[in-house]
């Protein structure tokens, strides 16, 4: 549904994307993570058409780049920066993006009634979105980019400063994108959010795709040992293994054992693993 061939992508001096390549097929949820500066931001670019790359390729749907308008619409996309209107109000905000993308008026009447329930708006779909909260703009940002049934769905930090309850609620409006057959590239920094929703999760670093795969892959290629500990009369003992069961066993046969602790690696180690533990800035 979307790929990346070995796509880079400078500005000026800086090497923003340096060979990336990725897929994304029908049904799949693709998480990207990486620090700050890795190179996230720039991929969704590329994939959404708002960046030619410098060289490599992007192609939609197996009929061309989403730099042409005729395939750019079976592309929806929600922006880290929310693209409302905020004097208008959530069906408003729908009917002129529907207006767009030349929707048929009983299309769009269904498709707006449709996603304001969605996303949880119905009640509050005639308000200006100015009065609206924080998720609630991003519950309607999400929406705008479905308005047209896109066949591929790229979302960048959707979550963003959102309550827990938005969180969820749109956390949970993903996962049954993927299972009504969209593809979803979804930009994060939240490790437990790629971990709960993603099919496959690329980490990516310094504009490169450092590994690529389901959580369980990632974990168990380079996730690093599991921590066994035992606490005793005579101190804590901290043992390292990548099979903690014969650990786990000894321990339990000792004598005075007070309590063990088993510390698995979990997407969150195989980030730092792979991306180093020193502070991002930019």
């Amino acid at each position: 549904m979307l790929t990346i061939r070995d796509v880079h992508k400078s500005y000026g001096d800086v090497q923003a994307l340096r060979g990336v390549t990725l897929e994304c097929a029908r049904g799949e949820i693709l998480a990207l993570l990486g620090p700050n500066g890795a190179g996230k931001s720039t991929t969704v670019g590329v994939a959404t058409g708002l960046l030619a790359p410098d060289s490599g390729s992007v192609e939609l749907l197996g009929v061309g780049s989403p730099r042409l308008a005729r395939v750019r619409r079976h592309l929806g996309v929600a922006p880290q920066s929310i693209a409302v209107y905020e004097d208008l109000s959530a069906a408003e905000n729908l009917r002129f993006f529907g207006r767009m993308y030349r929707l048929p008026a009983s299309v769009l009447r269904d498709r707006e009634a449709m996603l304001l329930d969605r996303v949880g708006l119905t009640h509050r779909a005639g308000d200006p979105v100015q009065h609206y909260s924080g998720g609630m703009k991003r519950r309607l940002n999400l929406a705008i980019a479905l308005i047209h049934d896109p066949e591929v769905v790229l979302l960048d930090e959707p979550t963003a400063g959102v309550d827990p309850q938005s969180r969820n609620a749109i956390l949970e409006l993903v996962r049954e994108l993927g299972d009504e057959g969209k593809a979803v590239v979804y930009s994060t920094h939240y490790m437990e959010e790629a971990q709960r929703i993603s099919d496959r999760v690329a980490i990516l670093d310094h504009g490169r795709v450092m590994a690529t795969g389901a959580v369980d892959e990632l974990i168990s290629a380079h996730g690093g040992d599991t921590r066994v500990r035992r606490d005793s009369p005579a101190g804590t003992e901290t043992v390292q293994t990548k099979d903690p069961l014969p650990t786990l066993a000894g321990m339990l046969a000792e004598p005075e054992t007070l309590a063990i602790h088993v510390d698995r690696p979990d997407l969150e180690a195989v980030f730092l693993n792979l991306t180093g533990r020193s502070l991002r800035d930019t």
